[in-house]
């Protein structure tokens, strides 16, 4: 009997738990709907003014015009690499994967760099922040409040003072590692350079090349376009991982729900055979008893 109490317990448990994460799940699903028609909106507006971005820091550099935000002679001494997670967990391996990618940029790319005290991490998403500052990697800022209310002007914010860092030779290179949105199940590690402004290579200039005609003209519209649209592409980084990490959260807290489920069948049905091995126990010891009398 003390068996099949064991296995009530459990059972009713293994409920509680389901309970959860179903609820977890349409959480998770009915933020992820809201947030998708967000970053799908988003991208193809942020993704055309990032071409006109590279078309016109290339006529820039051709026309010989000062870009603050082109790239810089030699090899980058300082640099900021931009870790975007999550506050909360129960969403797979969405937050391990951006940390061990930044430690893994860290290791192969500029290991120099770190060894002199030149690289920094700037951290958005409680989860990133707390495992780095436990592996003692230096962060300069973090931005966990972001995430309860993600907005542009909230983005923007700290991509212009990441910017203002660049321009004033703070940093000669950033970086942003974060999740990119593709559907509910798949989230792809994501590392893209945010400044400086890259040119576009030989082989796809042409390609890429588009005469523009810019009013009032290309060095007036520098001080607001360049800077309107690295704020976009930040955006866009933070929201589609925000986008991500809820269709991550969503599909964990759906095969937890399902593994509860199949838990709670066989955990039904070892019950049924406990109690079943029980009765028939109870009916030999009656009919055993019986006998001994009859004797």
């Amino acid at each position: 009997m003390s068996n099949l109490k064991a296995i009530r317990v459990r059972i009713a448990s293994v409920k509680s738990t389901r309970q959860i994460t179903s609820a977890m799940k349409m959480v998770s699903a009915a933020k992820l709907r809201r947030a998708q028609d967000k970053i799908v909106r988003l991208r193809p507006y942020a993704n055309k003014l990032h071409d006109i971005l590279v078309n016109l820091s290339q006529s820039l550099a051709e026309m010989d015009v000062e870009n603050i935000y082109a790239a810089r002679e030699g090899e980058p001494e300082n640099v900021l690499i931009v870790v975007v997670t999550s506050n909360r967990g129960l969403c797979g391996a969405f937050n391990s994967n951006v940390i061990k990618e930044a430690r893994r940029i860290v290791a192969e790319d500029y290991l120099d760099q770190y060894k002199n005290g030149n690289v920094r991490f700037l951290t958005i998403g409680k989860n990133g922040f707390d495992n780095l500052r436990k592996q003692k990697f230096p962060i300069v800022a973090e931005y966990n409040d972001l995430l309860n209310d993600l907005s542009f002007e909230g983005t923007a914010g700290i991509a212009e003072r990441v910017m203002q860092a660049y321009t004033t030779g703070e940093y000669d290179r950033v970086e942003l590692v974060y999740n990119h949105f593709k559907n509910a199940a798949v989230q792809q590690l994501t590392r893209e350079v945010f400044l400086p402004v890259e040119s576009v290579e030989e082989e796809f200039k042409t390609f890429l090349s588009t005469d523009y005609i810019y009013e009032p003209g290309k060095e007036e519209i520098i001080k607001e376009l360049i800077p309107k649209s690295l704020k976009i592409q930040f955006y866009k980084a933070v929201l589609d991982s925000f986008v991500a990490e809820n269709g991550a959260r969503m599909t964990a807290m759906h095969k937890a729900t399902d593994n509860a489920t199949t838990m709670i069948e066989d955990l039904t049905l070892q019950y049924n055979k406990a109690r079943q091995a029980a009765i028939t126990n109870q009916i030999l010891e009656v009919v055993s008893g019986a006998e001994a009398l009859k004797g």
